[in-house]
């Protein structure tokens, strides 16, 4: 993934920045996330989500939508998005920056939301069950965005992405 250049580091980097995450702001409709693997990942995520909405003049609701699918794919990304343990790295690639990526762009009347992970399975749903403590994420990812959906698996990861509409 690429960033939009900052106008400086300054600009580039939240006041209460931690040493285990990165952002960029995006003043023209695209930003992205470095995400670390900790307890703080998902909401830093939301913020994020939310603070770019923000800039982008976004209503409240779209926001909401926005954030809270971010949280669901960030959060599926550190649960299953990790490498295979079967799965040997190649010897040229480095070591990851991080755990995973969120992208947020936005064209015309829409925001795609887009999360990389190094694991090589494909998204599951799992059949809805009202008692169970997890696995409602994807449908709820299904509900709230217009069309989802990610690239095909291979040995450096995967990207998940979702798109919403910002208009009614």
């Amino acid at each position: 993934m690429t960033t939009h250049p900052a106008e400086t580091v300054h600009d580039a980097l939240r006041d209460e920045l931690c040493e285990d995450s990165w952002w960029m702001p995006a003043p023209d409709g695209f930003a992205a996330c470095a995400l670390s693997g900790s307890a703080r990942t998902v909401p830093e995520a939301r913020r994020f989500t939310r603070a770019t909405l923000a800039g982008w003049q976004l209503c409240a609701d779209v926001a909401d939508d926005v954030a809270l699918v971010v949280s669901e794919l960030v959060s599926n990304a550190l649960r299953y998005g990790v490498k295979d343990p079967g799965v040997e790295a190649a010897p040229e690639a480095p070591a990851p920056f991080c755990n995973a990526w969120l992208a947020l762009t936005r064209q015309n009347s829409t925001v795609l939301c887009a999360v990389s992970d190094a694991g090589t399975g494909a998204p599951v749903v799992k059949p809805p069950d009202a008692l169970a403590e997890s696995g409602r994420g994807l449908h709820i990812v299904d509900q709230l965005s217009d069309d989802w959906g990610w690239t095909s698996p291979d040995r450096t990861g995967k990207t998940v992405w979702a798109t919403v509409s910002t208009r009614g």
